[in-house]
């Protein structure tokens, strides 16, 4: 009996130990694994809006129709390649792309016969653009626009912003192998316009709306060189 007693007491008390003991959940100090330089993409393709008034923090309807305006920086070629980008990866149901080109104008603000015949040309552009998106995306509203300026960069900035547009998509030049030649060029075109950057730069840092600026990797690679206000260069295999 006496045994029997001991068994239960110890028994006994190491239950009470038991209940005593808290399991604690260490909190991991580590960061969610996130890919910042894809937040730009992410939200160049979402057109979904979220209410904050809902407690739930559920997700509305899908937004109205976008406007996306794509624009080269300067060859007609990068402006293609910025729409056959726009058109696959931005480009959804309902909206309307805006197609852009800007005609230059003498220092003087007056038209020229050769300036004539570089709007004729930038309309025919523009058609082709147009024939483009029509055939891979039918479902999409398109417009074309040519505007006059003196300067490419701070023309396609107003014309975005006068349209509203939600999304700006520009061709980029590709870059060239950098020699003292070239720095030299550089440094006194910087000198003589007292700005740095290209167009496309421009657009990045001065548009209101989100500003992507796209161009091909290369021929053998393959995918887009994507550069945004926030990331340089992000390549997109695609």
């Amino acid at each position: 009996m006496g045994r029997t007693g001991t068994l239960r007491i110890a028994s006994f008390c190491l239950n009470r130990v038991a209940t005593r003991v808290r399991l604690r959940t260490r909190r991991s100090n580590l960061k969610p694994n996130i890919n910042p330089a894809a937040v730009d993409h992410a939200a160049a393709h979402s057109s979904y809006s979220f209410s904050s008034n809902n407690s739930n923090n559920s997700v509305a309807k899908p937004a109205a129709g976008r406007s996306i305006m794509v624009a080269g920086a300067g060859s007609r070629a990068e402006a293609k390649a910025a729409l056959e980008w726009a058109l696959s990866h931005a480009v959804q149901g309902g909206d309307t792309v805006v197609l852009l080109d800007v005609l230059k104008l003498s220092k003087h603000g007056n038209h020229s016969p050769r300036a004539t015949t570089v709007g004729s040309r930038g309309f025919k552009h523009l058609r082709a653009l147009r024939s483009i998106c029509q055939t891979r995306r039918p479902e999409v509203k398109v417009e074309i626009s040519l505007v006059e300026g003196k300067e490419r960069g701070p023309a396609i900035v107003e014309e975005a912003r006068k349209r509203g547009i939600s999304l700006l998509v520009l061709g980029q030049k590709k870059k060239r192998a950098v020699t003292w030649q070239l720095l030299l060029m550089m440094w006194a075109s910087k000198l003589m316009r007292g700005r740095s950057g290209g167009v496309a730069e421009y657009c990045i840092q001065n548009a209101s709306c989100m500003t992507l600026a796209v161009r091909r990797k290369g021929r053998n690679s393959g995918g887009y060189l994507i550069t945004s206000r926030r990331h340089k260069d992000f390549w997109l295999l695609a």
